[in-house]
């Protein structure tokens, strides 16, 4: 199925798919690999970069190698859902370093956050110490993983690319 990106041509997608898998191609490799000379890429490239498609290249590092093998999905409830609660609440989870995701949802609780550590005791004291005591926070329910399944940064649906 093909999905419409609006603004995206199917070079433009192309790229995206292949910046996703290697962030350290070539402009180069890059051309030859969606089908067009390096001026153009280059300059599409340089496009999506300015338009904020692109917003960087990084590493990706394996936590597990690092002893960050300890992942808990934690339910907060606020007291309080006005504008300037979520504002104050969203401006000190970004202060967490072992909060690695958080999404405000639509549902029975308010935020969802995915937190990695190095154990349960150090996953406790980060509740205790720094979730517990965010902005408007009443209650948490905290859900440890096993096994990661899938832990893909891809974008998923551009892999639909013809």
């Amino acid at each position: 199925m093909q999905m419409d990106w609006p603004g995206l041509d199917r070079y433009d997608r192309k790229i995206l798919e292949v910046l996703s898998e290697d962030g350290r191609i070539s402009i180069a490799d890059l051309a030859r690999r969606i089908g067009l000379s390096k001026s153009p890429t280059q300059a599409r490239l340089r496009r999506l970069e300015g338009e904020g498609v692109i917003t960087g290249y990084r590493a990706l590092i394996d936590p597990i190698r690092l002893g960050l093998d300890h992942v808990a999905f934690v339910e907060v409830r606020l007291k309080d859902t006005r504008e300037a609660a979520l504002a104050a609440f969203n401006a000190a989870v970004a202060k967490i370093g072992e909060i690695e995701q958080v999404h405000l949802i639509a549902g029975s609780f308010d935020y969802l956050m995915k937190i990695r550590t190095r154990s349960m005791s150090e996953y406790r004291l980060v509740l205790a110490e720094k979730i517990s005591t965010l902005p408007h926070v009443s209650g948490t329910s905290t859900y440890v993983a096993m096994q990661a399944v899938k832990e893909d940064a891809s974008l998923g649906p551009l892999g639909n690319v013809t």
